[in-house]
């Protein structure tokens, strides 16, 4: 078992057209320094992506995960799954730290979570300072057009999750975003459990991120971002890590870490590398 210090509560914001399902680890402090917003990726829910890292993390006094439409405990207010843009799952955050009043941050965000943090930092970009980025969606190759193509090959496994073939979706998904990952069959059975719990939500949420980069000015959003360290499965695609590369070296700003032993599922797989990583990263940054 892991030991921590926080005490963690769930919550529930009623915005008009969505429920928002959202955890709080809180340190028994008196005052609160540091915060840190986490942001899940598509399918799978904000406390199985970020809780192992949250835990083992040191730097922070508040931790928020919230749950993105889709996925989780968010719904709409008739239990209905609908789609959903991008903006929205921005409007969503937005709205949640408001309701907190939380004014500053730092922000991370895994796969779909990486693009929404990415908006949000382009749209509200004094709010957010340290960054962290775990194979962002938007970033996935060094030519946009292999990029868009990629997209719309999620979007072929979404057709799949969307009628009663949701196993073969999800397998059609893993293949594309991790093509070299090494399958131990429980840890895969476990991977297909997890996105087969809401898999027209989760459809949806791939869909989402496809729409949204037929939109999204690429160069003008990394340009927008502050000190972000990125991280990439060492057995995520070699276009990948070039690309993440090639922003390392052109931006003073850009720091990119690989992490070995993982593909796409590396906040599962590897989250006490990943959380000391961003304690120093974070010690860095301040310094």
């Amino acid at each position: 078992m892991i030991k921590h210090p926080f005490k963690i509560t769930q919550h529930q914001l009623n915005l008009p057209d969505q429920q928002v399902s959202y955890q709080l680890y809180r340190k028994p402090c008196d005052s609160s320094t540091r915060r840190l917003v986490m942001l899940h990726g598509a399918g799978v829910a904000g406390e199985d992506t970020w809780a192992a890292i949250a835990m083992l993390s040191t730097s922070w006094d508040e931790i928020l995960i919230p749950d993105q439409r889709g996925t989780g405990n968010t719904r709409y207010p008739d239990g209905t799954e609908y789609s959903f843009t991008v903006n929205e799952l921005v409007n969503d955050i937005s709205a949640l730290v408001d309701h907190l009043g939380w004014w500053q941050f730092d922000l991370a965000g895994y796969s779909m979570g990486g693009m929404v943090s990415l908006l949000y930092k382009q749209r509200y970009h004094e709010r957010v300072k340290k960054q962290y980025l775990l194979e962002s969606a938007v970033l996935d190759r060094p030519c946009w057009e292999s990029t868009v193509n990629l997209r719309l090959q999620f979007s072929e496994a979404a057709e799949h999750l969307q009628g009663d073939q949701a196993e073969t979706g999800i397998r059609a998904f893993l293949d594309t975003i991790s093509p070299n990952r090494k399958v131990a069959p429980k840890a895969e059975l476990l991977t297909i459990q997890r996105l087969a719990a809401r898999p027209i939500g989760f459809a949806n949420a791939l869909n989402c991120v496809t729409e949204a980069i037929t939109t999204i000015d690429r160069e003008a959003l990394v340009a927008a971002q502050g000190d972000v360290t990125s991280f990439i499965g060492g057995h995520s695609v070699d276009l990948m890590h070039q690309y993440q590369r090639d922003l390392a070296e052109r931006l003073p700003n850009w720091h990119y870490f690989m992490v070995p032993g993982t593909d796409h599922s590396l906040p599962f797989q590897k989250p006490r590398q990943i959380a000391r990583i961003m304690d120093a990263e974070l010690n860095r940054f301040l310094a």
